[in-house]
């Protein structure tokens, strides 16, 4: 037999820093929330993407987005608990997220861990603010929960340059992005999870084609994205060739 040991409850009330941050985050939320979209019109079918994008920068605008980003990348410099009661007031009063929810979560950490000093000046301003929208293309149509054995190939040229050609899929916000992280391979013949590297790409370079995955209820969020030569110039490279499995 173990002895029973006895569980002390647990605290969830604010302390009073927590406290006196809530009530700046309820205030702004207040005082703008004519201008701040609704979880009904986030929702919609099609995205509204100009309202989003002003409601984000809105946000922004008010410290309410990159609440525990660095400071020097534009964040807040915030702690996780502040960011728990951001998100905890942003559901209590009904209103929409971001537009640029991949690129805050997925896409410009992986820039701040790995890209060069002039990737995060050019990207991680805007994506906090909304002016571009990001996504993160990874799954492929034969390898989705085994990422690693995935297809699409990535061929330095003689300039220096990439070229990169395959497909990806369920790629959420493709069809509305401006960039994305793009893993692909660049050694077919080394063990698959070493052969990877990792890009930012322009989704609006030639050779890009979108198409929207239709579901069931209507909407697409999700899309297939098809890659037919694109150039990737070697700055936009993410990490060292052959290390995209640890920056992914």
């Amino acid at each position: 037999m173990f002895p029973l040991r006895k569980i002390e409850p647990m605290d969830f009330d604010d302390t009073p820093d927590e406290a006196a941050y809530r009530a700046t985050v309820r205030d702004f939320i207040s005082a703008h929330r004519g201008e701040l979209m609704s979880l009904s019109e986030g929702g919609r079918r099609a995205i509204d993407l100009e309202a989003a994008k002003k409601h984000q920068a809105l946000m922004y605008d008010g410290g309410l987005v990159g609440v525990t980003w660095p400071k020097e990348y534009g964040g807040q410099g915030g702690t996780q608990m502040q960011q728990a009661i951001v998100s905890q007031e942003i559901a209590k009063a009904g209103l929409a997220g971001f537009v640029g929810v991949i690129g805050l979560g997925m896409c410009g950490p992986t820039v701040i861990a790995h890209g060069s000093d002039d990737q995060k000046n050019r990207y991680l301003g805007r994506l906090l603010r909304g002016d571009d929208v990001w996504c993160q293309l990874f799954s492929e149509p034969a390898s989705g929960s085994d990422l690693a054995a995935l297809r699409t190939r990535a061929v330095k040229s003689d300039g220096g340059s990439w070229r990169v050609n395959g497909q990806k899929v369920w790629t959420t916000l493709a069809q509305v992005s401006d960039y994305g992280i793009l893993l692909t391979r660049t050694d077919p013949d080394v063990a698959k999870h070493r052969g990877l590297t990792m890009f930012v790409v322009d989704m609006h370079a030639p050779g890009v084609t979108v198409r929207p995955l239709r579901q069931m209820s209507g909407v697409s969020e999700f899309n297939e994205v098809f890659f037919d030569d694109v150039e990737i110039a070697d700055e936009e490279r993410l990490g060292e060739v052959g290390d995209g499995w640890r920056v992914a």
